[in-house]
């Protein structure tokens, strides 16, 4: 019989994802409008102070999780005794399972290192997250077809999101190798988007060395190091990137790809993973 897969004692704490409002038209006419939530969320780890997420509040125990995984604040989900989250604080408390001195020494360490980033919804990295790109490994014997990232692009068109009700989110999604979408997270801020899937990741035990990222933010260096943590090897963004975004998909060898909207995209790094689909005219 196999063994229960561990998981922390959870809330279940999602806030609705739009609100209606009204608002006057051109036409000088009163109109019920969808408008994205936005909620202030802050993270306490065994009773310390992280950060304050502003969140549409959808998936808030899995964004919390996330955060600390992408940030290297814990090392696996094992390490996560609790996670509860009360929105009458506008809070969620994080409970480690043997919290230590020397645990406690450290984080306060990490948290000395920070760095402002171009991160919309958080704005701070913690620790030497720089420093441990080199000891990022992505797997090279898998592929991304030019068919399969139209089908990607597609699939993601035709989801219903939140963005097409209310606007004001980004959009993330998790999708298989034959692009199906596994998980797809809508927030205020793209980094929570991809945090709140990174802890629905451990939740779920999924690996991440097949399985292609889209984002529709933009790709900064924060972004990269993210999706290659997660051990993603196919980055897509249906916007444009950074200089220093380009610079570590290049150190770590992902493959990504900018401006993908449609039949169009421009692919800038990790051209070894990527298969061209062949014309007519070529196979003649």
């Amino acid at each position: 019989m196999a063994a229960k897969r561990y998981r922390p004692q959870l809330t279940d704490a999602a806030k609705p994802s739009t609100f209606e409002v009204e608002a006057v038209n051109e036409r000088g006419e009163m109109v019920p409008t969808a408008v994205a939530g936005e909620h202030p969320l802050t993270l306490y780890l065994d009773k310390r102070e992280l950060v304050t997420l502003m969140t549409l509040g959808h998936a808030p125990e899995a964004l919390a999780i996330g955060y600390l995984r992408n940030q290297r604040l814990v090392r696996s989900v094992e390490e996560i005794a609790e996670v509860q989250v009360d929105w009458e604080t506008d809070s969620v408390a994080i409970t480690t399972r043997k919290p230590t001195r020397a645990a406690a020494r450290k984080m306060k360490e990490r948290m000395k290192k920070r760095t402002v980033t171009t991160g919309c919804g958080q704005g701070t990295v913690f620790g030497d997250l720089m420093e441990e790109i080199d000891s990022l490994k992505l797997r090279d014997d898998v592929r991304l077809s030019e068919e399969t990232l139209y089908a990607l692009l597609d699939a993601v068109r035709r989801h219903e999101t939140i963005y097409k009700s209310a606007g004001a989110v980004h959009g993330c999604a998790l999708a298989s190798a034959g692009a199906e979408i596994l998980n797809f997270v809508e927030d205020v801020g793209r980094h929570n988007a991809v945090d709140a899937i990174a802890g629905q990741m451990w939740l779920d035990r999924v690996d991440g060395s097949d399985k292609i990222f889209y984002t529709t933010g933009r790709l900064t260096s924060e972004m990269v190091i993210k999706a290659a943590q997660m051990k993603i090897p196919f980055l897509v963004s249906r916007s444009g990137l950074t200089q220093m975004g380009f610079e570590i998909a290049n150190k770590v060898g992902i493959t990504m790809i900018g401006r993908a909207v449609n039949k169009h995209y421009l692919l800038f790094t990790g051209k070894h993973r990527f298969v061209k689909q062949l014309m007519p005219t070529m196979l003649a």
